[in-house]
C-alpha cells in the first residue's frame, strides 16, 4: 500500500512539484537576528529523523517498525507495517525560495538540517530568537498520531509504535535541550481507558501536553458527543496535560466547491479551529472537566471575537435547544474564554480585540519548517504586529502565557533579557 500525494493535496492545496532536475535551491544563510523579546512558539515541527523508532520496539515488530528505506530513483520513504509512506518531510521547506515550496522534500538532504536534527534545531532556534518551543510530529504520525494506529490491524504493533515515539520524543527531541524544547506526546485513540494511562504516565515522565484530533469522528473514531473521550480527556483535566488541537489533525480541510482553486483552502485554514472550538465547547467536555485547558494550534486569532459575539447571541435561542442549561453557571463564551487557547502566527489586525479574546488567551508561534512559518524573521514579525501595545501584554503573548499554560518556567535572566540564552 502506498499513500497517494496527490489526493493529499486536493486535500490540503499544497502542490507535490517543488524543486529543480538538480535539486533544491538553498537561499543564503541567514544571518542571527536581532532579539527585542523573549519568545516561546507554541507551534512547530519535526521531521521525524531515520533514527526514531531504532531499537525502541519489541524484537518481533523489528521487520514491522517504522523504518526509512531509499527507493529507485532516489527517494527516501517511511515504510510501516508494509506501508509506504513517501513524504518524509511534509512541507519541510524552510531555507528555500517560495517558488519550491511543496510537499516535498522527498529526501532527509533535501530539506534544512534543522527540520529533524535536534541540535541544528537549537542553533536554528537561537538564529530566530525563539527560547523554547512545542514541536507537534509530521507526517508520518500523522498531527494526531493516527496513521501509527489507523494504517495496520495490529494494535499491538500500533502501540508499541506510539510508544516509542513518545520515548524518543521525550528522551532524545525534548530530553536533550529540556529548557528549550516543551514535550507532547501522541495519544492512543483506540482505548480510551488505556488512552487515559498513558496520558497518565507520560505525565509523570515530564510531559506536559498532547497533540489530539480536532475532529476524530473525520479519523473514523467516536465523536466528542459520544462520551468515549470522557476518560481521556480527564486524565488530561487531572494531570494538567494541554489537549493541542493543530489544524488539518482531522485529516480534512475547509473547502468550498469542488472545483475551486486551492487558494481557497489556504484562504479558509482558519476554518479548521473555529469549527473544532464549536465543537469541543458544545461537546460539554470543559463543562463536565472544568480544569480541561485547550488549544487551538495554528488557528490565527482573528475568528476568535467574532465567535463569541455570535455565541453570545445564541444565549437567546438556548431554551429551544436545551444544550447549554442554566445549572452550568457560565455562558459559552465564558467557558471558552475559561478552557481555549489560541494561537497567533501572522493576525496583524487581530490584536486590537485581545481584551474580549483574553490577553491571557493569545499565544505565539512561528511554524518551523513549514511554509507558513516566521522564521528566521519571527522577532521582526512580533515587532510589526505588537510592538506597539502594552508592556505587559506583549511580555504575556511573547513567553508569559505559554510558560504558564504548559508549566515551562522562564530562567529570569531570559526573562530580562532575550540574548541572555
Amino acid at each position: 500500500m502506498s499513500i497517494n500525494l496527490d489526493d493529499l493535496a486536493a486535500d490540503t492545496g499544497f502542490t507535490t512539484g517543488g524543486k529543480g532536475a538538480e535539486g533544491p535551491t538553498w537561499l543564503p544563510e541567514p544571518e542571527p537576528r536581532e532579539r527585542a523579546y523573549t519568545v516561546i512558539s507554541v507551534d512547530d515541527h519535526i521531521v521525524e529523523p531515520p533514527h526514531t523508532f531504532e531499537g525502541r520496539l519489541p524484537a518481533k515488530f523489528a521487520d514491522r517498525a517504522p523504518k526509512v528505506v531509499e527507493k529507485d530513483g532516489g527517494a527516501e520513504v517511511w515504510v510501516y507495517d508494509g506501508n509506504d509512506f513517501p513524504n518524509v518531510g511534509f512541507n519541510a521547506v524552510v531555507g528555500r525560495p517560495v517558488s519550491e515550496y511543496s510537499f516535498e522534500p522527498s529526501r532527509f538532504d533535501e530539506m534544512r538540517r534543522g527540520a529533524w536534527d535536534i541540535h541544528h534545531r537549537i542553533k536554528d532556534m537561537d538564529l530566530g530568537g525563539i527560547y523554547a518551543s512545542l514541536n507537534f510530529p509530521s507526517f508520518l504520525p500523522g498531527f494526531a498520531g493516527q496513521r501509527l494506529q489507523l494504517t495496520t490491524s495490529d494494535t499491538e504493533l500500533a502501540l508499541a509504535s506510539v510508544r516509542a515515539w513518545n520515548d524518543w520524543h521525550l528522551e532524545e527531541w525534548a530530553g536533550t535541550y529540556p529548557d528549550r524544547i516543551i514535550p507532547c506526546q501522541i495519544p492512543w485513540l483506540l482505548d480510551p481507558e488505556l488512552g487515559a494511562e498513558e496520558i497518565r504516565r507520560n505525565a509523570e515522565r515530564g510531559f506536559k501536553a498532547v497533540t489530539f484530533s480536532e475532529a476524530p469522528q473525520k479519523l473514523g473514531l467516536p465523536s466528542l458527543h459520544t462520551g468515549y473521550w470522557d476518560p481521556v480527556m480527564r486524565a488530561c483535566a487531572e494531570t494538567g496535560t494541554v489537549v493541542n488541537l493543530h489544524i488539518g489533525s482531522s485529516g480534512t480541510s475547509p473547502a468550498t466547491a469542488d472545483d475551486a482553486p486551492p487558494d481557497t483552502v489556504g484562504v479558509l485554514f482558519f476554518g479548521y479551529a473555529m469549527f473544532a472550538a464549536v465543537d469541543w465547547l458544545y461537546s460539554m467536555l470543559p463543562v463536565r472537566f472544568p480544569d480541561l485547558k485547550i488549544c487551538l494550534s495554528e488557528g490565527g486569532i482573528g475568528w476568535v471575537a467574532g465567535l463569541m459575539d455570535r455565541l453570545d447571541h445564541m444565549l437567546s435561542y438556548h431554551d429551544m435547544y436545551g444544550t447549554w442549561t442554566p445549572d452550568i453557571g457560565l455562558t459559552p463564551a465564558e467557558v471558552l474564554k475559561r478552557n481555549f487557547w489560541f494561537c497567533a502566527v501572522e493576525d496583524q489586525s487581530s490584536f486590537v480585540q485581545r481584551d474580549r479574546i483574553g490577553v491571557e488567551n493569545i499565544l505565539l508561534e512561528s511554524d518551523y519548517p513549514h511554509c507558513d512559518s516566521t522564521w528566521p524573521d519571527t522577532q521582526a514579525v512580533i515587532e510589526s504586529e505588537i510592538g506597539g501595545l502594552p508592556e505587559a501584554d506583549v511580555r504575556r503573548f511573547t513567553w508569559q502565557n505559554a510558560a504558564e499554560l504548559y508549566r515551562h518556567p522562564v530562567p529570569a535572566e531570559v526573562q530580562a533579557d532575550p540574548n541572555a540564552f
